[in-house]
């Protein structure tokens, strides 16, 4: 992985793999959901993960989050190895350093709570109220911050009796009870009607400046990257194929994937690309073969994708890509210079 142009990250991932079992007895194989993924997130940073189900974006937020256990490699937050650390008081501290926000507004809050209970919880746990009065106040003034007004009702109010937008609110709420220096946001805004994206992804980024925080914001959604994300990394089965500034790499995307992806934005001006002609198909997970991972369905596929996984090429302008069409010392392609970003791409999301 390329070097990044911060130099002090909040949070390292160095090679962070993860392999599940499936199937069972003599026929029990590996599926390689994540391999050898390495990025740094630094203060006030907001880094986009794109790419389509199943690469393995998800995989990463939980990893992270410690909701399950890597197969390999290190994530180290604040110059600490979390993963050497064993499961104690400071374990506990590192989660009320690094929360998570949930894909469905609606599943993540259980319905027989209030929304007061749901913002109680995490500052109980972390010790963060002296009393019953320090509570209450600090959960109203939790609710005033997501623009839940007014605090008193909406803290006495049911998920059920809310709208989609006004839970992720609460979710992103009681990811800020604990005072969090990182978030990962895991497609905050895939469920919310198309009406309401924009004011969450407008909090996001106002609690950003005024908090401090970074986030990891995982999305399928390359309008809503480029929007709200400083830089963008592009993955496919489980290996990250592409970084850099998200202006940059939407105005000049260097792999094949990122470039399908890109063509495959509908364009409000009526004009269809057919540049990129994919092949069908999906990627193997068990038992892959040798080489670059996307070579089955890549319209630029050479015999030494078949046999050899690129190595990550520097671009230029903090952009590397893994990719044969690049080499190392190697002037990019000058397709790399005529894709231009689509203009529903370029259009703020609604």
């Amino acid at each position: 992985m390329m070097t990044q142009p911060y130099a002090s990250p909040v949070l390292d991932v160095v090679r962070l793999g993860k392999y599940f079992s499936v199937g069972g007895g003599l026929r029990t194989q590996q599926l390689r959901a994540l391999n050898d993924v390495s990025f740094s997130l630094a203060e006030r940073e907001v880094i986009a993960l794109v790419g389509e189900s199943g690469s393995g974006k998800s995989t990463i937020a939980r990893l992270i989050a410690r909701l399950m256990p890597p197969s390999s490699g290190q994530i180290v937050f604040k110059g600490r190895d979390i993963l050497k650390e064993e499961p104690t008081r400071a374990s506990l501290a590192y989660r009320g350093q690094v929360q998570m926000i949930f894909q469905d507004p609606f599943g993540s809050l259980n319905p027989v709570h209030s929304i007061g209970y749901h913002l109680e919880r995490p500052l109980l746990l972390h010790g963060k109220a002296a009393n019953a009065a320090v509570l209450r106040e600090k959960v109203h003034a939790l609710l005033k911050t997501v623009d839940l007004n007014p605090a008193v009702e909406v803290a006495n109010k049911y998920p059920h009796q809310l709208s989609g937008g006004q839970r992720q609110r609460v979710a992103i709420a009681r990811a800020l009870a604990v005072d969090p220096t990182v978030i990962l946001a895991d497609e905050p805004i895939s469920m919310l009607d198309v009406s309401i994206r924009m004011g969450v992804l407008n909090l996001m980024e106002r609690l950003k400046e005024e908090r401090g925080i970074s986030y990891l914001y995982i999305t399928h959604d390359i309008a809503s990257a480029r929007y709200v994300a400083d830089r963008t990394m592009v993955m496919y089965a489980g290996h990250i194929v592409e970084g850099a500034p998200s202006e940059e790499l939407m105005q000049q995307p260097a792999h094949p994937y990122t470039k399908l992806l890109l063509s495959a934005v509908p364009d409000p001006s009526g004009s269809i690309r057919s540049e990129l002609p994919a092949r069908s198909g999906a990627p193997k997970l068990i038992n892959p073969p040798p080489g670059c991972p996307f070579a089955d369905r890549c319209p630029s596929v050479m015999n030494t994708c078949r046999e050899q996984m690129p190595a990550a090429v520097d671009v230029g302008a903090g952009h590397w890509v893994r990719c044969h069409l690049y080499s190392p010392g190697s002037v990019a392609p000058s397709a790399h210079h005529e894709r231009k970003v689509p203009a529903s791409v370029e259009a703020v999301p609604a």
